[in-house]
């Protein structure tokens, strides 16, 4: 599939910027899938005001493509998008593995109505950068391509800008998520691309969990071949996001409106600090992240949308201390979160 065949309304949805939160995974106490809880998960977000979901990712456990449950959980995710609504929603696959394997996940992806896929290259961890252009262009032959930064601290790898500048260059290729958690290593996604003179065609999205406010609001100003050149970080595709969606909403559209204004708020600025102090909490940054997956969960647990924060991988659970860390941002931040949007919806999601 090829960007052009995507509808005029996704495309827009996805180049102007919206909200797409990471997709986590709903399971029993016995690991199997909560086909009733996965389902209210992306009523949910969709009724959040949500413009995509990202399924198969990061947040939803690399691990589903151990256990048979990649091709299920996409399905289900997108089943239970069209049939809960019938907006334009950017459904977005996550792809993984070695280049045979993320071309099979592409080709199921597009069978099962998915507009893109997130790529990850961690599998490609010691190859050339010959080579790991070679296996994006061979992927992006079967779907439109979302790039994928991802930090070192969850299985990333250091990609160069002029990685970036060549992958911007893949006629496919329609946005990037850059998810370094360091402000240089964006830089290089951002320079790159527009070296590229890509930034027209490609929508940059934040994943940078840390910095989510600061990214959405502020203007980037670079120097190219001696012409000024100025750039946006358009919306976030964002493991953050999967908690507090309606709220996250909410602030994107503030970040968004303040974005052209000759002056910013000091208050929505303000937000960026205490927007990273809830996910040092939610990610467990003080155990090197891990219990990023299952911090998320405990969120939606107490909400009421999950019933536990199991994970397939058995040592994933909650860091030392984490739950008390989330204790205090539940309290310190309430009104930051969505809780009486679950409340009042709950119901009906679970019907």
């Amino acid at each position: 599939m090829h960007r052009s065949e995507l509808s005029a309304d996704v495309l827009r949805l996805l180049m102007d910027g919206t909200v797409i939160p990471a997709h986590p995974l709903a399971l029993t106490e016995d690991r199997d899938l909560d086909a009733r809880r996965q389902r209210a998960l992306t009523r949910y977000y969709i009724d959040a005001g949500a413009g995509g979901l990202a399924v198969g990712v990061h947040t939803t456990q690399f691990a589903i493509r151990d256990v048979g449950l990649y091709e299920p959980v996409l399905g289900l995710a997108a089943e239970s998008a069209r049939a809960w609504t019938s907006r334009p929603l950017v459904m977005v696959a996550g792809l993984a593995g070695r280049t045979a394997q993320a071309v099979a996940e592409a080709r199921v992806a597009v069978r099962l109505g998915y507009h893109a896929g997130l790529l990850s290259l961690a599998a490609l961890k010691g190859r050339s950068e010959d080579e790991i252009v070679a296996h994006c262009e061979a992927v992006a032959a079967e779907i439109p391509l979302v790039g994928f930064y991802l930090q070192p601290a969850v299985g990333g790898m250091r990609l160069s800008e002029g990685f970036w500048r060549r992958f911007a260059s893949i006629d496919n290729v329609v946005a990037i998520k850059m998810a370094p958690f360091n402000r240089y290593r964006t830089l290089d996604v951002i320079r790159g691309v527009a070296e590229a003179g890509a930034l027209d065609r490609i929508a940059l999205y934040t994943g940078n969990d840390d910095h989510i406010v600061l990214d959405l609001t502020l203007p980037f100003d670079l120097r190219i071949d001696g012409r000024a050149v100025r750039a946006s970080i358009k919306g976030g595709l964002l493991g953050h996001w999967s908690v507090w969606t309606a709220s996250a909403v909410k602030l994107f559209e503030r970040c968004r409106a303040a974005r052209g204004a000759a002056t910013i708020d000091a208050d929505l600025l303000a937000l960026d600090a205490r927007v990273t102090d809830c996910n040092a909490a939610f990610f467990d940054v003080a155990n090197d992240f891990h219990g990023c997956i299952a911090g998320c969960h405990e969120v939606l647990r107490r909400q009421g949308l999950l019933a536990g924060t199991w994970c397939l991988d058995r040592a994933e659970g909650l860091g030392p201390g984490q739950a008390a860390a989330i204790d205090r941002v539940l309290r310190e931040h309430a009104d930051l979160s969505d809780d009486a949007f679950v409340r009042t919806n709950l119901a009906r999601w679970l019907a």
